[in-house]
């Protein structure tokens, strides 16, 4: 059984699909076109094309009443908001989750005044809208924060939520590799490109988006260090990179001579896209004869695990992968086999 939902996702239209994630489901998943896991929604998800639609029959939160028009004053009110989360560095995915977010809320309660919704609206909305078409509670956040934080900024009122209703978010744990399947997974490819990239992704914990983002500027050989710049939550932070890696992109550097990306794509000064990055890494997989259905941030999972394994304080581990808090840390400590493997099972007396 499953249930899918149409998302937007890194400023795209997708099809999320929730199941049990088995490895048998996930295998089978993973070979459809353009199937990707996001890691931030914990869910596999698919293009958005009319045969997916057909054969998932997603239901889609963005779709309510398209066809009536809000009246000027929320159309003014909502072009406020957009430009009160762009003067605050808000990415762009979330700018546009946000503002559609708005749209779907104020159509729901088209006769009604802004200044006029108060708290049970809002749980009338999320008990009539959002939990009585089942949809994800990723969506009902996202939808829940806009709304608080439109009113708070644009009409000043404090919104209490605390007595919404919301479903448990799904606890899974990150899925790890051991050294040697990632030793395989770096092995795998001839091309020093390719290599250096998986390389640098699992050696400093990076996330997808971090490495394509990084310039040649950004590694501090005399130092040691890469520089990873306006991350996630708009924050850099630094990790170590040894004199092993700083050879390994050395190599790389002279014989590629990037110019304004540290990775670039086919044409020069052009940015290595996600896509390629996707592919790189499942070629690496084929050639390693590894049947997982890994992703590339599984690297960076495997990475924490390894350095929390080799005895790294936790709190450095927060610092390397720049988790603001150091309960999303914390969960590495479930998925370390270190301590388990001293644990002598009862069965093994009998």
């Amino acid at each position: 059984m499953y249930r899918s939902q149409v998302i937007y996702h890194q400023g795209q239209r997708r099809i999320a699909v929730y199941f049990d994630n088995t490895p048998e489901l996930t295998s089978r998943f993973r070979k459809l076109e353009g199937a990707r896991w996001s890691s931030s929604l914990r869910v596999w998800h698919l293009p958005c094309t009319p045969e997916y639609e057909k054969q998932f029959n997603p239901t889609d939160p963005f779709k309510k009443v398209p066809e009536i028009k809000l009246d000027d004053k929320k159309i003014a009110a909502i072009l406020t908001f957009e430009q009160w989360l762009k003067s605050r560095r808000y990415s762009p995915n979330t700018i546009k989750s946000y503002l559609e977010a708005l749209r779907v809320f104020f159509r729901y309660y088209i006769d009604r005044e802004m200044n006029s919704i108060d708290n049970e609206d809002i749980i009338r909305f999320n008990n009539e809208y959002i939990l009585k078409k089942n949809l994800s509670s990723s969506y009902q956040n996202q939808m829940v924060n806009a709304i608080k934080l439109f009113y708070r900024t644009v009409e000043n009122r404090n919104l209490e939520i605390e007595k919404l209703h919301r479903p448990k978010s799904e606890k899974t744990l990150p899925n790890v590799l051991s050294k040697e399947e990632v030793k395989a997974i770096l092995n795998a490819h001839g091309n020093t490109k390719h290599v250096a990239m998986l390389s640098l992704i699992y050696a400093c914990g990076l996330r997808r988006n971090e490495l394509i983002s990084l310039k040649p500027q950004d590694i501090d050989s005399k130092r040691g260090i890469l520089i990873i710049r306006q991350s996630k939550g708009k924050k850099d932070r630094i990790a170590p990179i040894s004199l092993k890696l700083i050879e390994l992109l050395r190599q790389y550097y002279i014989s590629n001579k990037p110019t304004t990306w540290l990775f670039e794509g086919q044409n020069k000064g052009s940015q290595y896209s996600a896509e390629s990055l996707q592919s790189v890494l499942k070629q690496a997989l084929k050639k390693a004869n590894i049947t997982k259905p890994v992703t590339l941030h599984w690297l960076r999972h495997s990475y924490a695990t390894h350095l929390l394994e080799a005895g790294t304080d936790l709190r450095y581990i927060q610092e390397l992968l720049g988790h603001s808090s150091s309960r999303t840390t914390e969960i590495y400590t479930h998925v370390s086999t270190k301590n388990l493997q001293n644990i002598k099972s009862p069965f093994d007396d009998l």
